[in-house]
């Protein structure tokens, strides 16, 4: 309607300026007949003015509205926004010191679990060189083999169970090892036989530790 109404001002204003330049007719003499034209033309003029005043006032009141609802949802996320940052300081000073302790206690238990790992392993060592000690060296052997290069040194039956528990750890999808001639062949008789290794089903000369944590 506004836009209209401002189209229909255009069209007067072009209407006035003609007027303007050129003489009017003369309708009548009569004075009764004049004032009476006169009361139409105000009165469309007033009709016309309350359109657009009507007209204002309603987009006034729209804009004050629209503005109302901008103020609220400013206010709104205002609020949430204090909301928001009054929770993030708070959840800094609590999960600070937590985070602090659940480190330490972390790390307190990694010591610990090396601490057992480490006297599990001592144990382990003692209870095997008392039950499963390396064979003894034949003197008579010695002084035969004394000219000829010395044989291989036998490793303990713990270092080879070392050798598979950290080959299985680190690489678990190829967790054999190859034997060689530091490896006395009854241990590894003994770990094939009471299911504590597990030979390569292609290559005798490999093995393997039994994976017990599956």
């Amino acid at each position: 309607q506004l836009s209209l109404l401002m189209l229909r001002w255009k069209a007067l204003t072009t209407d006035y300026r003609q007027w303007q330049v050129r003489d009017p007719e003369i309708i009548s003499t009569n004075p009764d007949v004049l004032l009476e034209l006169g009361k139409e033309e105000l009165q469309k003029v007033k009709n016309d003015l309350e359109m657009v005043l009507s007209t204002v006032r309603s987009k006034n009141k729209q804009l004050e509205e629209d503005l109302k609802r901008e103020q609220q949802w400013y206010e709104e996320q205002e609020q949430i926004l204090d909301t928001l940052n009054k929770i993030e300081e708070e959840t800094t000073q609590v999960e600070q010191p937590s985070t602090k302790r659940e480190f330490d206690e972390l790390k307190n238990k990694l010591l610990k679990l090396k601490t057992y790992k480490k006297e599990l392993l001592s144990a382990l060592g003692e209870f095997l060189d008392e039950h499963f000690p390396l064979p003894e060296t034949d003197a008579n052997t010695e002084n035969k083999n004394s000219s000829a290069e010395p044989d291989v040194e036998l490793i303990t039956l713990q270092n080879i169970l070392e050798i598979l528990i950290n080959k299985l750890v680190t690489t678990p999808h190829e967790p054999y090892i190859t034997i060689n001639k530091s490896f006395w062949p009854p241990y590894i008789e003994l770990l094939l036989r009471y299911g504590l290794a597990l030979r390569h089903p292609e290559d005798p000369n490999r093995i393997r530790l039994e994976a017990f944590h599956k």
